[in-house]
């Protein structure tokens, strides 16, 4: 392992981070998302800066920033674990996810501007394009509602919506499903920007109620929202 105090650790697709404990958080998560650290897997502090050849404060301040995102849980007198949520947790978070990106998808048709649309397209023409890996196509899933809650223009919709979305998107992109499976998850997002935007003429709800479907049967199960006939 490099020792990151002397060479900067990067991410395929990410830009290098600038200190040592965004580069450490940016080590821990692609791990996380990877696999390497399984969900339920406890992370050692002590092991970690052995394997980065750093001191245990960076590590620590990480698993604290990684902790607010949702990423890891903090279990009392045990130390810091990757998350894991249970079916009953998933429904309940896609749940408020439909509620609140159908609120932000709302507003950003009324707000988006060129900039954030020119980073939509951008994102969309790699989606399109995508033939990797696992982690690339998470990170392009992610990135993309990210872009999308920003053009929302409600800093605190779009941060409830981080705070919520990291931890339901780290547990899906651990599903085990094909290589074609992703891809026709990626297109959709096609049709999600179209909705937004009034091209298509359909509604970006339902749209969205369909997106979601593409990866949980029941998104809405857990709010007041109609359930879509199946």
């Amino acid at each position: 392992m490099e020792n990151l105090e002397q060479q900067p650790a990067t991410i395929p697709g990410k830009p290098v981070p600038t200190s040592l404990r965004a580069q450490v958080v940016q080590v821990l998560s692609h791990g996380i998302l990877t696999g390497k650290y399984k969900p339920g897997m406890r992370l050692n502090e002590s092991q970690i800066a052995r394997e980065l050849s750093i001191s245990r404060i960076p590590v620590r301040e990480a698993l604290s920033q990684l902790q607010e995102q949702g990423l890891v849980q903090n279990r009392e007198r045990r130390g810091m674990f990757v998350t894991h949520i249970g079916p009953r947790e998933v429904d309940q978070i896609f749940a408020l996810r439909f509620l609140l990106e159908g609120e932000a998808l709302r507003l950003a048709r009324i707000n988006m501007t060129p900039d954030i649309l020119a980073e939509l397209e951008a994102i969309i023409a790699r989606m399109e394009a995508w033939d990797g890996n696992l982690l690339e196509s998470a990170a392009l899933d992610l990135s993309f509602h990210r872009t999308l809650w920003k053009a929302c223009a409600n800093p605190y919709l779009e941060r409830a919506l981080n705070s919520v979305m990291v931890t339901l998107f780290a547990h899906k992109t651990l599903d085990h499903v094909t290589h074609d499976v992703r891809r026709w998850r990626l297109s959709h997002h096609r049709i999600l920007l179209d909705a937004v935007m009034g091209t298509s003429g359909e509604d970006p709800q339902a749209v969205l109620q369909t997106h979601m479907r593409m990866a949980h049967t029941e998104p809405e199960r857990y709010s007041n929202l109609p359930r879509k006939p199946s």
